[in-house]
């Protein structure tokens, strides 16, 4: 995957511990442009990042992933249609703190996330992962959630609504709402498309953060859900 300007794969060794060097430069040294910064974690072939980037120039996206042959294929995507306000990242979650200062990031897509129903901690929209993330968000920060897995979608609305985030979009049928923004349904990820040939319904949830941390899990919903149902 060498020669793609837009894909940025790191060694761990430079980003373990430390910052990478385009921590806190990424609208002035790589988009060159004042514009928000969006991240899709988990972005697999990048449908999102690259559509989104389509149908908003104003606007600059991340797309982060750990499967190489992933990457490539949104890479070459961006590429081929010219778009000079995506980027990729090779790189675990995990070390996402490394990647991106203070105020730098605007909004997160996680599109069909692994759900993780025996690891809580290790599901992207965790309270764990939102703390995270607050370090380099911008305040009133927007997430979004797109996923065919029903608990995962439940569990992130119980840790929205017992942190008080404002919710802004709550379905959990995408394709029969009426009321959502167009992307949710105009743009389909790989295996979006797989699940809805097999009739999955797709569930959709948009909310803001606030900056009163920290953020906290949904214990009730944990206990009653987690532990004996099968995401």
């Amino acid at each position: 995957m060498k020669g793609f300007d837009n894909l940025y794969q790191p060694e761990y060794s430079e980003v373990l511990n430390k910052d990478f060097h385009l921590k806190g430069k990424w609208k002035k040294s790589i988009f060159k442009n004042p514009n928000p910064i969006v991240l899709e974690l988990g972005c697999g072939k990048g449908e999102y990042t690259t559509g989104l980037a389509e149908k908003y120039p104003e606007k600059n996206f991340i797309g982060i992933d750990i499967k190489g042959a992933r990457l490539f294929r949104g890479a070459k995507t961006a590429i081929q249609k010219h778009l000079k306000n995506a980027m990729f990242i090779r790189t675990r979650v995990d070390f996402i703190q490394s990647f991106f200062a203070k105020n730098e990031i605007s909004e997160i897509w996680f599109t069909f996330p692994d759900p993780q129903p025996k690891k809580i901690k290790k599901r992207l929209s965790s309270s764990l992962f939102l703390n995270r993330y607050s370090d380099f968000l911008e305040p009133n920060a927007i997430i979004h959630l797109k996923t065919d897995n029903d608990l995962f979608y439940e569990y992130t609305k119980a840790l929205a609504i017992v942190n008080n985030f404002k919710i802004n979009y709550d379905s959990a049928d995408v394709y029969n709402s009426t009321l959502l923004p167009e992307e949710v349904a105009d743009i389909q990820t790989f295996y979006e498309k797989q699940f809805l040939a097999n009739n999955k319904n797709i569930n959709y949830l948009e909310f803001h953060l606030h900056n009163i941390l920290p953020y906290i899990e949904p214990e009730e919903f944990n206990t009653k859900f987690t532990k004996t149902k099968t995401f």
